[in-house]
């Protein structure tokens, strides 16, 4: 599910009204969205990258809200505004209008491109007028799109254009690498695309888009009559063609390998951003000529009708709303409804690609309804079910450490390396654990292979509490296994962790006991469990000890090493059990 940020000042100006964070959550869950965080730009680079990150800068609050995955629309901010606005009944749903083409800005595409991204689509947004918030709101609308629908631009890539810059008609080419140089977005000086493929293989961003044409015996570029070079996409832009503050005439071009995802994508920006356009929400048409010499018209920027039966309609969702009210309920929603006798006749707009079935009408329907308000029936199927027995054995293990004084406590899945490793005194090299391969933040770096470092930092983070704090989890770990088919396998273990003025041993053996009693594992080395001493560096030296089932070793009981204290920023003693219920079963 994407997210966005956007500025929490700007967007209620732009909503015309001030919301207290609290009342902007229960509107976004109207709405059928999630305000996931309130945060800084500082907070979150600094999250990201470590306490150096943050001098300089801005602290404005943001926030930032989890949008469904298929709803394009609402991936900037004017498109959130705007279906806000119309679902509280403030605005009309916008009507956009396709103007005339003009020959000498269309689209030529060469047969050579069929060898690596055979499509293009392309549109001009005539008189806009930028302002810093909507130039950057522009940028990150691509860039969400590209990581979105466009599947980091694998299935299309989007290039914006200075019109006023490049002279049409345009022609989309694929050429030998050496045969293709230009000034590349923001370098000084022109380049060979071997030269820019090697400029960019370390560059954070734009060094993950290398490998989609790297090893193809031609490369995508679109020029312009006098051979000015706009893009070599997926890669970069040309420096020539960049759209600045002061660009007034945008011409947007789209390569794919899917012309589906592409027109989506062209129909998805053009209608956000021409309501910044002298005639607003009107969109100039391109010509995009095939290889063969027919052409088609972009954006198609398509209204089609859709009828749903308003019986069906309320049965699937549960209520029982008459047509009329049904239709207010969808037009709501971005989608002008009209009721006629028991059918509803609704308008789907270019904006909502996501309309696919008469399901997703009625979706719409129950968010714009409110999901809240559904009244709660009985099924009328009668079925017979039953819980895993695993999930069934934890649900009473809880209720069992509860009963024995411990709170239970909800840790992260993912953690740092130095979480699993280096704090407990043990190299990552040595550590079983699944590495996430580009980590977003540098505290969820890997899956956790121990239950032991989320409790423990739940204790810092509840430092002035009052001792003795008893704290346990019952959850899955996630270690590497050669012989599972995905390469991990899941593990079901229960940690628990006393911290107190003194060590507190007794409490977690005891624990330990409780749990294998109600489990009829009786103490016994052959039969049933036992203890082993052995050393661990997360441990005090001789208070460790292996928690052995028949043999097998599935988990470690003993006082936590003070160096362990110290790296999670604790200063009491702590003992903590940990082991793998799954083979107790």
């Amino acid at each position: 599910m994407p997210t966005i940020s956007v500025k929490r000042d700007t967007l209620f100006t732009a909503l015309g009204k001030t919301y207290t964070d609290e009342e902007f959550q229960d509107l976004c869950f109207e709405f059928g969205l999630e305000l996931d965080e309130v945060t800084t730009e500082k907070q979150m680079l600094i999250k990201e990258q470590g306490d150096h990150a943050g001098s300089g800068v801005s602290e404005e609050i943001l926030y930032r809200i989890d949008i469904p995955a298929n709803r394009y629309d609402l991936l900037c901010l004017e498109g959130l505004v705007n279906g806000i606005l119309v679902f509280q009944g403030k605005k009309d749903p916008p009507s956009y209008k396709l103007n005339k083409y003009e020959d000498i800005y269309s689209l030529h595409l060469t047969p050579a491109t069929a060898q690596i991204r055979p499509y293009a689509v392309a549109a001009v947004l005539k008189g806009i007028s930028f302002t810093k918030e909507s130039y950057n709101s522009f940028i990150d609308l691509q860039d969400k799109l590209h990581q979105n629908i466009c599947r980091k631009r694998s299935l299309v890539a989007i290039g914006t254009h200075d019109l006023d810059t490049i002279h049409g008609p345009f022609v989309y080419d694929a050429l030998p690498p050496n045969e293709i140089k230009f000034k590349a977005l923001n370098q000084t000086t022109e380049m060979t695309a071997p030269e820019l493929v090697e400029l960019y293989l370390t560059h954070p961003q734009l060094k993950q888009y290398l490998g989609i044409i790297r090893d193809s015996p031609v490369y995508p570029v679109i020029k312009d009559k006098n051979g000015v070079v706009l893009s070599m996409p997926p890669i970069i832009n040309g420096d020539h063609s960049k759209i600045t503050l002061d660009t007034k005439n945008v011409f947007i071009e789209c390569t794919a390998t899917d012309i589906t995802k592409a027109i989506v994508v062209l129909d998805t920006i053009v209608c956000m951003f021409s309501e910044y356009c002298s005639g607003k929400y009107e969109v100039q048409q391109c010509k995009v000529f095939g290889p063969d010499g027919t052409y088609e018209l972009y954006p198609q920027m398509q209204y089609r009708d859709e009828l749903i039966n308003v019986e069906k309609a309320n049965n699937y969702i549960g209520i029982r709303e008459n047509g009329g009210n049904l239709a207010a309920l969808l037009s709501r929603m971005c989608l002008t409804t009209t009721h006629e006798d028991t059918v509803l006749r609704v308008r789907v707009p270019p904006t909502r690609h996501d309309v696919i079935h008469a399901c997703d009408l009625y979706e719409d329907i129950a968010i714009a309804y409110g999901y809240n308000r559904i009244e709660r029936r009985p099924c009328q199927v009668v079925t017979t079910g039953g819980q895993v027995p695993l999930n069934k054995v934890t649900e009473q293990l809880r209720q069992e450490c509860a009963h024995a004084g411990f709170t239970e406590a909800l840790t992260f899945t993912l953690c740092s390396r130095e979480d699993v490793a280096s704090k407990l005194g043990v190299s990552i090299e040595g550590v079983p654990a699944v590495h996430i391969s580009n980590p977003k933040t540098l505290e969820f770096q890997v899956v956790r292979t121990l239950l032991l470092p989320g409790l423990l930092k739940t204790l810092a983070a509840n430092k002035k509490m009052p001792l003795p704090l008893k704290l346990f989890e019952i959850s899955d770990v996630v270690v590497q296994d050669e012989k599972a088919e995905t390469g991990a396998r899941n593990e079901r273990r229960l940690c628990a962790v006393y911290c107190g003025k003194a060590a507190g041993f007794q409490f977690v053996h005891g624990l330990l006991d409780r749990v294998m009693a109600l489990l009829r594992q009786p103490w016994d080395m052959k039969t049933g469990y036992c203890l082993r001493q052995c050393d661990d560096a997360g441990y005090f030296p001789g208070r460790c000890a292996e928690v052995v089932l028949r043999g097998e070793v599935i988990g470690k009981v003993g006082v936590v090493h003070p160096n362990v204290l110290t790296a999670f920023d604790l200063t009491n003693p702590c003992s903590t059990v940990e082991i793998n219920i799954e083979p107790l079963l």
